[in-house]
């Protein structure tokens, strides 16, 4: 098997995995703990948009090449094994049927670089005051 098809595969298991996390997330089988995990990598992995934005170089795909996967191995590994196998089934009978969107996941991302941009703009606003009084004493 070369890497491209190795990549491939882990990509798409990946895709399956998180589908079924979410899916793990909503039973009443796994534990809170597992369900507070699950409930953040889902939503960063649905999201259709990046904390890291993927223009930026490197940077941009590390948190697709690492964090995620991480993610998610956590949360699988929280999970209980009869929950996890159950979602897992389901996920494939989802994906079957196109690519799940989570558009709340999106908006919650929106609004974490809205309040980004808003705290970097007052600091900068308040740096630009203060070096602005330094000049005139």
């Amino acid at each position: 098997m070369s890497l491209i098809q190795k990549l491939k595969k882990s990509a798409s298991r990946l895709k399956s995995d998180t589908l079924a996390l979410y899916l793990a997330a909503r039973d009443p089988r796994t534990p809170w703990l597992a369900k507070a995990v699950v409930a953040i990598v889902v939503a960063y992995a649905l999201s259709p948009i990046d904390l890291i934005p993927d223009f930026i170089p490197v940077l941009g795909y590390l948190d697709d090449i690492i964090l995620l996967p991480l993610g998610v191995a956590l949360a699988i590994r929280l999970v209980p094994e009869a929950v996890m196998s159950d979602c897992r089934a389901r996920a494939l009978d989802a994906f079957k049927n196109g690519r799940p969107v989570s558009r709340w996941a999106g908006v919650a991302v929106v609004a974490i670089w809205m309040a980004a941009i808003v705290v970097l703009g007052v600091v900068g606003y308040r740096m630009w005051l203060e070096a602005g009084q330094g000049a005139r004493h």
